[in-house]
């Protein structure tokens, strides 16, 4: 079993809160628009990372991240990108992968917007932490939490962190 701490759209930013839950997992999560690298370093110095780069994320985080990270834990796969879309709605860049290969996690970020959604279409479940940092629109910062135990997906909490100041 492998506890999962799944965070997105960072944007440089990183604290106290964040941290507390990165020490309660086995492996952190990003789904890109991280920002300024001090944030993966520091979560990488407590706790396996696998992330992505997202829109706003300069050549640094587009060199050390790949832009679809694609991987298995516990027996689930899992596709991890920064633009993605929803159920019904994906990105054109993913759609047709996504069609002939799903995985059995599809996670994204970019929105700001939390949402756990299973596409019955695919049958994937769909995951966007919304976002854990304090710049956009979002009025509070979010994260999702779940176990991973020989291929299901369990516990899954989301966490939230504060009213964004």
């Amino acid at each position: 079993m492998k506890k999962i701490l799944l965070l997105s759209d960072t944007h440089s930013y990183i604290d106290d809160q964040i941290l507390k839950f990165v020490k309660q997992a086995d492996e952190v999560w990003h789904a890109g628009d991280i920002g300024n690298l001090d944030v993966t370093d520091t979560i990488k110095k407590l706790k396996p990372l696998r992330a992505v780069f997202g829109n706003i994320d300069n050549k640094d985080a587009r060199t050390e991240f790949p832009l679809d990270n694609k991987f298995e834990v516990e027996g689930v796969t899992v596709w991890i990108t920064h633009i993605g879309g929803y159920p019904n709605r994906y990105n054109p860049r993913v759609k047709e992968m996504l069609a002939t290969n799903p995985p059995k996690l599809f996670i994204c970020g970019h929105s700001h917007i939390l949402k756990v959604q299973f596409d019955k279409k695919l049958e994937l479940l769909h995951l966007n932490p919304g976002a854990a940092g304090k710049h956009g629109f979002h009025k509070i910062r979010t994260m999702l939490r779940f176990e991973l135990d020989k291929g299901a997906i369990k516990n899954m909490e989301v966490i939230e962190l504060a009213k964004r100041t």
